[in-house]
């Protein structure tokens, strides 16, 4: 079993920056594809970034040039790093792992997830 644990959520004012960390528990995550959704009061969780076993990076259009998804896979930590924030980013996220090398960018293909954090950006 998988326990995925985020912590660096907050209140930021609108132009900060925050990083988000992502600890994994339970096995070694390095063949796993490891993302970022997010999602905010009265909306569907949405895709934001995620990097894949060989490193490579996906983003949300909303999330390009903004954010930065990384992995350092001798800690079992992904990190989100948040640039620019806008109050629009203002959600609970949450951290998941998909149990394939292959890179599905939907919340149902996530097999686990963390518990989530909440990022709030005032205006």
């Amino acid at each position: 079993q998988v326990q995925l644990v985020e912590s660096g959520g907050g209140l930021v004012q609108a132009g900060g920056s925050l990083r988000l960390s992502c600890a994994a528990s339970g096995r070694t995550l390095s063949s796993y594809v490891m993302g970022w959704f997010r999602q905010a009061p009265g909306k569907e969780r949405e895709f934001v970034a995620a990097t894949s076993w060989s490193v490579n990076t996906y983003y949300a259009d909303s999330a390009k040039g903004r954010f930065t998804i990384s992995r350092d896979n001798a800690k079992n930590t992904v990190y989100l790093q948040m640039n620019s924030l806008k109050p629009e980013d203002t959600a609970v996220y949450y951290c998941a792992a998909r149990r394939s090398p292959y890179v599905v960018l939907t919340a149902q293909a996530q097999d686990y997830w963390g518990q989530g954090t909440q990022v709030t950006v005032s205006s």
